[in-house]
């Protein structure tokens, strides 16, 4: 069979991302596998590294790098959307508070599913709004458990410090009071892919006056128990 698809370097890169599916490779062993001249197979894997395709581990070894995880989860996000909406419901009559799911993409956070308290005071975030991923509960969760590189860029203009995302890791949820938006209070817990990574995070958010200026003593219980509802999903998914 012609694995072959007429764009030489584009095969020569899948090459090298196959030859790493059975575990880590040094430069000579991906030579061997992948039949690349040497120069040729370290300039793929060097710039696939720089793309977040490739990584290296330990040994200096290269191994699949962590962008895969994401391309794979982005593939099943029809599965946590489709799971998501009656997850969000179940939370905001459970609350009493408006209920997002938001996603990380790039530099900002996207709102994905939401469900509106239906009266009454509220924080009202549509579907498909871009906050910042530099104040807000769920900015925390999506930044906790970064890798060290990008959670400590992504901590330069953050309202938060990574003292704060060391109590959220050790915890399993956030809270933010005024942060994002003076008056409003949030909590919110991580949802995980199959591969245990945090792909998105599930949040209620409302006035201080009812969340209180401790919001996750209120709620963080029905955050966590709703987030790993969602997480069970993918898990199922992923297997």
């Amino acid at each position: 069979m012609d694995n072959t698809s007429g764009v030489g370097v584009l095969d020569k890169a899948a090459s090298v991302l196959g030859a790493l599916e059975s575990g880590p490779a040094t430069l000579a062993q991906l030579v061997t596998s992948t039949g690349l001249a040497r120069p040729t197979a370290h300039r793929l894997a060097v710039a696939l590294e720089h793309h977040r395709m490739v990584a290296r581990d330990m040994q200096g070894r290269f191994v699949l790098g962590p962008r895969l995880n994401e391309l794979a989860t982005a593939a099943g996000e029809d599965r946590l959307l489709a799971a998501a909406n009656p997850v969000l419901m179940a939370l905001r009559d459970h609350t009493g508070e408006s209920a997002q799911l938001y996603r990380r993409q790039g530099d900002h956070r996207i709102c994905v599913a939401a469900a509106e308290r239906p009266v009454g005071l509220r924080d009202s975030i549509p579907v498909g709004a871009t906050l910042t991923m530099h104040a807000g509960s769920a900015a925390q969760i999506l930044l906790a458990w970064e890798e060290p590189d990008r959670l400590h860029r992504g901590l330069r203009e953050a309202k938060f410090t990574a003292t704060i995302l060391s109590g959220v890791r050790r915890r399993g949820w956030a809270q933010s009071v005024g942060e994002r938006e003076l008056g409003v209070a949030s909590v919110s817990a991580p949802v995980r892919g199959p591969s245990g990574r945090v792909v998105a995070a599930v949040s209620i958010s409302g006035p201080v006056e009812r969340l209180t200026r401790q919001p996750g003593r209120l709620h963080s219980g029905s955050l966590v128990a709703a987030a790993n509802r969602l997480t069970e999903v993918l898990r199922r998914s992923g297997e």
